[in-house]
């Protein structure tokens, strides 16, 4: 008798397995069917098939719900496959950004909604899409939102202030006082370099550097230059160590000698995090202790979870960064901000092809995608650095350091008291991630985890009452014994934003009422020009 043939996927996913997966997607292709037959079907899973012409088409209805019922079926595929880790998360990763690609509201031929637009619109909707699509072509991005709607200086980073200090790596902007007294201990706020400074600064209303400035705090910011190609300087051949000296310790010194404080607080967001506790390591190898208490944003220190970015780290890509940039050269700032896009490919790639394109939609003016559109170029010898020494080794949380400047970087040398910020639905620093980074620090922490996502959860101004976050139960510093999900269970929730949990944080670590400076600056470091700068206003 002749063998049985042997099915290709049962090398890769077990009898049992595969024989679930199939009776499942058999049972649910013929409820399918009956009800298709008997009009019955109802409205899919995925909001982009929500609007009423895909209920008024049983076609179209019946294409969704098959669509749904392929993606639940390669996802089931992916994740029984005995392939590894890795491997399994590399292929869920492709998957999805098959299944998403293939919808049927991504084409005109088969989403009902962008037809009866065509259709209504007499065939305007496609020609202003067309035009959408041209537009987009020469700009070399999709557009999320309409960029028409924002000028900095204007209705984007409009809080008061002036450049004090500029070099090759950043400009320092210095935020003119609005109360009659200040805190002593000024505070210094150091944004991540991969994107512009102003997620900090939007618009009035939703501006965390404003709010800090209205509650009495000397506020510092550092500016971080976009480098282009065509920069005649050496700015392609930076370096991690460059940005720790020349970049974040420069502004300490620099904000120091301003309010004549010998130590200050600071503040990272994302990168900057890591970039000011690298720095503050780098100090403290020499001998220097410049800040009083430190807060880490949506930080990571200690990389070994990096959540869905993960399918992105191997020794092959590292090797071949480091042979293409690693001796200078560029980082492209579309690279950067296509890679974060594809991580949630439904709502930041192809609803954006289908409203922009197909329905010929202007996206709507939102100031945190005209920020997310705004991304700068990397140094490649600082990029090359921060990729293999933290995503692929996770270098910084070793106990024995890692070498910098001729120095030995050693987090655990960091003894000030700090304020570490989570979100719970952050895709790129996932919070567990951000609390085992607050467990690597020395000091008294206090750890709070917020609602939503990486900047949605940070920027959430308290007049907004949005969300809620948790927090320890007891006043204190963090229990380092815990792990996240003791801490969680522990943890109380709290409603509205965490800003306010952390003015009163700060407050403590900030000294006596001083009466507020009359101008920005001083003799050694007068006024270059009001902001936001030069440096914020380059485009990559």
């Amino acid at each position: 008798m002749a063998e049985a043939a042997v099915h290709p996927l049962s090398f890769f996913i077990s009898p049992d397995e595969l024989q679930a997966i199939r009776a499942d997607f058999e049972q649910r292709w013929q409820a399918l069917q009956q009800a298709a037959a008997q009009a019955t079907l109802g409205v899919p899973k995925s909001r982009r098939f929500k609007s009423g012409a895909w209920q008024s088409h049983p076609q179209s209805l019946m294409a969704a719900h098959v669509w749904e019922l392929y993606a639940d079926t390669l996802q089931q595929l992916a994740d029984q496959a005995s392939i590894g880790v890795e491997q399994q998360q590399r292929l869920s990763f492709a998957l999805m950004q098959w299944i998403e690609a293939i919808s049927p509201a991504n084409f005109l031929a088969t989403n009902p909604d962008a037809q009866q637009d065509l259709l209504f619109s007499q065939g305007a909707s496609l020609m202003a899409g067309a035009k959408n699509f041209w537009e987009d072509l020469q700009k070399g991005r999709l557009s999320q939102t309409d960029e028409s709607q924002f000028q900095l200086g204007e209705n984007l980073a409009t809080t008061a202030g002036d450049v004090v200090y500029r070099n090759a790596l950043f400009e320092l902007l210095h935020y003119r006082p609005t109360t009659t007294t200040v805190k002593a201990i000024p505070l210094l706020v150091v944004p991540p370099c991969i994107n512009k400074y102003y997620i900090l600064d939007l618009q009035p209303r939703n501006s965390f550097v404003k709010h800090a400035v209205e509650q009495g705090y000397q506020v510092f910011l550092m500016s971080w230059r976009n480098p282009l190609a065509n920069d005649e300087d050496s700015i392609s051949h930076a370096t991690w160590g460059d940005y720790l000296d020349s970049g974040v310790l420069q502004a300490v010194d620099v904000v120091r000698d301003i309010t004549q404080q010998s130590k200050i607080n600071a503040l990272g967001f994302c990168v900057g995090g890591t970039l000011l506790s690298s720095a503050l390591s780098l100090a403290a190898a020499q001998g220097e202790h410049p800040v009083n208490a430190m807060t880490l944003l949506t930080t990571m220190l200690d990389f070994d979870d990096v959540g869905a970015l993960q399918v992105f780290v191997d020794e092959a890509l590292a090797c071949f960064r480091e042979w293409q940039l690693g001796a200078g050269g560029l980082l492209a700032a579309n690279e950067l901000a296509t890679t974060f896009a594809f991580l949630r490919p439904a709502e930041l790639v192809w609803n954006y092809v289908t409203d922009n394109y197909l329905k010929g939609k202007t996206p709507p003016a939102f100031d945190l995608l005209y920020w997310n559109a705004d991304g700068t170029n990397l140094p490649g010898p600082f990029f090359t650095w921060y990729f293999r020494n933290t995503y692929l080794e996770n270098n910084l949380k070793n106990p024995e350091g890692v070498r910098i400047n001729g120095h030995t970087l050693k987090l655990n040398t960091l003894a000030m008291p700090t304020y570490v910020y989570g979100s719970r639905d952050d895709h790129i620093v996932p919070w567990r991630s951000a609390y085992r980074s607050a467990q690597l620090l020395q000091g008294d922490v206090r750890f709070v985890l917020g609602a939503s996502g990486h900047i949605a959860g940070v920027i959430n101004p308290p007049a907004d009452q949005k969300r809620h976050y948790w927090t320890q139960v007891q006043p204190g510093s963090l229990d380092k014994g815990l792990d996240s999900e003791q801490w969680f269970e522990q943890a109380q929730q709290l409603p509205g934003s965490w800003w306010g949990d952390w003015m009163q944080w700060l407050q403590m670590h900030s000294g006596a009422d001083v009466p507020a400076p009359k101008s920005t600056g001083n003799a050694h470091y007068p006024s270059l020009g009001a902001a936001p700068g030069s440096y914020v206003r380059v485009r990559a």
